[in-house]
């Protein structure tokens, strides 16, 4: 039989049912007012049993510390397994200084190719050969191998000898006699052609004869241009009438070219001045030592004659070195043309990398690509390409005895490497490659967090000798300070703080 329930029953189902309804109903309408107060209320109660947990916990603790240290002061927002606290001693010690805490910042990367180099001289600039334009004997010689010369400086001192030289002077001396002799007669018959005593056809003659010595004169002049006197010696052999006998040869300018004066050395040289005691002129002026006209010194890398020795005309008498600018041989491989050509044509520079002596290492960063050579070394199949290289000096010193010596930081037939950029990245977080450190599968960066060191897993989506690129996945951002060197020594430190002995702390974290 059905079971009837009793209508108070049913009607108290009912009431609580409805009941609930409505509260529901309110609760939603008045939602706005009364959670951000029931939600504060709950989180303060949470906030206070963890905090007299905590308070109880720490009275434990300093009650079982014989020691009784306080711990209040340490910082516990850090994981106690993957963070350092280092002490000033301890960051010197693997050089953290500023200049490796810096903040992280987004970069153009250049992913590189790496071949072999070697410093070569500049072809026609870098040796300066020093000739004599003329024979004769060398009388003085003003330099030492291995000094530091300025253009301008007197080197050698040569009485000349040359019979060519000796010959077309004396012919123009002559020719000039003889043009003073036609002047004076045509003076003298053009006053007597005046009163009509001489005629005119005689006057002519001697006009017509003065033109051709001139024009021998003319030519005259240009032998001795040929033979390498300049327009100023020339005429001070006219104004002086004296053979020029001496030649000083003097530091030629790499990159001045004033053919006014005798030019077969390179440099300016000065005019001769005649003097009227009967002393011969010399070729070039040494009246007053001519100021040096660049600052750049060149070394005396050869001297190949000695006093008293003769020379014939073009005779090599020493080699001058200009290390101002040198040049980088880069060889890579033949298949390779065509990424020196893309990084030639977008003027992508070039990193030369120096191997010194024990861990030291020098980079030379935005070197010009200069050209690739037309043919590939039949040899080696290596294609070479030539950057250019200035040069700096490192030390200057002087002598007591006057002399001056000079040191550069490059030299010919140094052995480098060249890094090449091949491909362009934009907007990279890029780390010095001792900023990263390695476990396993795992890679680590050590974020600076007061006075720690948080260890940070990132993923490297590129690593080269020198640099790492690091995903800009959230690990790191732009801003954050990284230890930029010594990334193995801390994980190593890490590492032994975690297999180490018993912690007189208890376990604490810190």
């Amino acid at each position: 039989m059905p079971i009837k329930l009793p209508f108070r029953s049913l009607s108290a189902n009912w009431l609580w049912i409805a009941g609930g309804l409505a509260v529901l109903v309110i609760g939603a309408v008045t939602f706005n007012r009364w959670w951000p107060a029931a939600s504060h209320w709950a989180s303060a109660t949470i906030a206070a049993r963890r905090s007299s947990n905590s308070s109880a916990h720490d009275s434990q603790g300093a009650a079982s510390d014989p020691a009784g240290h306080d711990h209040g002061d340490h910082e516990h927002a850090h994981d106690a397994g993957n963070s350092l606290e280092l002490s000033p001693q301890a960051m010197k010690n693997i050089g953290l200084t500023e200049e490796f805490l810096t903040p992280v910042r987004l970069e153009t990367y250049f992913r590189s190719i790496t071949v072999p180099a070697i410093v070569v001289e500049r072809p026609g600039r870098t040796r300066i050969q020093v000739s004599t334009p003329m024979s004769g004997a060398i009388t003085h010689v003003h330099a030492v191998r291995g000094e530091a010369v300025m253009p301008g400086m007197l080197l050698f001192e040569i009485r000349i000898t040359a019979e060519e030289l000796v010959g077309t002077q004396t012919s123009l001396l002559k020719t000039l006699g003889e043009i003073e002799v036609e002047n004076k007669e045509i003076a003298r018959l053009t006053e007597i052609a005046k009163s009509g005593a001489v005629a005119q056809k005689t006057l002519l003659e001697r006009q017509y004869a003065r033109d051709k010595l001139e024009v021998l004169m003319a030519a005259q002049k240009e032998a001795l241009r040929l033979q390498g006197v300049s327009d100023r010696q020339i005429q001070d052999i006219v104004d002086h009438r004296r053979l020029l006998g001496e030649l000083q040869i003097r530091v030629p300018t790499p990159d001045r070219h004033d053919h006014d004066e005798l030019e077969l050395t390179g440099g300016q040289l000065p005019a001769s001045s005649g003097t009227d005691d009967g002393a011969p002129a010399a070729l070039n002026d040494a009246v007053a030592e001519p100021k040096p006209i660049e600052n750049t010194p060149l070394i005396l890398q050869e001297v190949l004659v000695s006093k008293g020795e003769r020379v014939a005309a073009g005779t090599t008498l020493a080699v001058l070195g200009d290390m101002s600018e040198l040049y980088i041989e880069g060889r890579a491989f033949e298949q390779d043309a065509n990424l020196l050509a893309t990084a030639a044509a977008k003027g992508w520079r070039v990193t030369a990398v120096f191997d010194y002596a024990g861990p030291e290492i020098e980079e030379v960063a935005d070197l010009e690509l200069l050209y690739t050579a037309s043919n590939v070394s039949i040899e080696s199949r290596s294609l070479s390409f030539f950057v250019r290289l200035p040069n700096q000096l490192l030390r200057d010193i002087p002598s007591p005895n006057g002399l001056r010596f000079i040191e550069w930081q490059f030299r010919p037939g140094q052995r480098l490497q060249l890094r090449v950029p091949v491909e362009e990245w934009r907007d990279q977080i890029v780390l010095p490659v001792d900023a990263v450190a390695s476990d396993g599968a795992e890679t680590f960066v050590f974020q600076q967090n007061g006075n720690h060191f948080d260890q940070v897993p990132v993923h490297v989506a590129y690593r080269d000798q020198s640099r790492a690129v690091i995903k800009n996945d959230g690990s790191i951002f732009p801003g954050d300070v990284v230890a930029l060197r010594g990334a193995h020594q801390l994980l190593m430190a890490l590492k032994n703080k975690a297999g180490g002995g018993v912690d007189p702390h208890a376990g604490h974290s810190h």
